[in-house]
């Protein structure tokens, strides 16, 4: 035990000789600014895709509009309509891009985005209604912020619980509404 207090009081020595208060609250601060900055590094995100190339979710079968002029599975975040998303895919919780799950309640108020159909290369507008009643199906979450728009315009933006004007402000999942064929500018 002995020498272990006296090993232990040598390097303590050693460390006090040479170092100092502010060289240790020097090492803090960039420990501490390099952990503030570890989030922003990059960062291999298969699983929120679904699995290699990004198509589709685990569990969840890819689907078919069924028409060629809206081509995509509306069961993965990567079809066209899904360009300002953000919430759960009702295609993926037992409804389809452009109606509610049984038991639940589009909601009248809206976001809106403009995505360009790959088939026809023209401009939509699409409504994104969230389907309300039930609590979150918790399946294919997709987060896809393009022309997002910050809160000073509340239409514009899909951070918003758009809930409102219907039986129940729960949410379950949300919908992508062909509204029209967006003005060329």
């Amino acid at each position: 035990m002995r020498l272990l207090d006296k090993l232990t009081e040598k390097l303590s020595r050693r460390v006090a000789q040479t170092s100092s208060r502010r060289g240790f609250l020097a090492g803090l601060g960039t420990a501490l600014v390099g952990a503030g900055a570890f989030p922003v590094l990059p960062v291999a995100r298969a699983s929120a895709s679904g699995g290699p190339g990004g198509n589709g979710y685990p569990g969840v079968a890819p689907q078919s509009t069924g028409h060629p002029e809206d081509p995509g599975d509306p069961a993965s975040c990567d079809y066209w309509r899904y360009c300002a998303i953000d919430g759960f895919l009702c295609s993926c919780c037992g409804g389809s891009q452009n109606a509610c799950p049984p038991g639940t309640e589009m909601s009248p108020i809206t976001w809106i985005g403009t995505c360009q159909n790959p088939a026809d290369g023209k401009n939509y507008i699409i409504s994104y209604n969230d389907c309300c009643g039930k609590t979150s199906c918790s399946r294919c979450l997709c987060n896809r912020n393009e022309g997002d728009r910050p809160m000073v315009r509340a239409q514009d933006n899909n951070d918003t619980n758009w809930c409102l004007g219907t039986s129940s402000t729960v949410y379950t999942c949300s919908t992508a509404v062909i509204i029209g064929l967006a003005l060329e500018q």
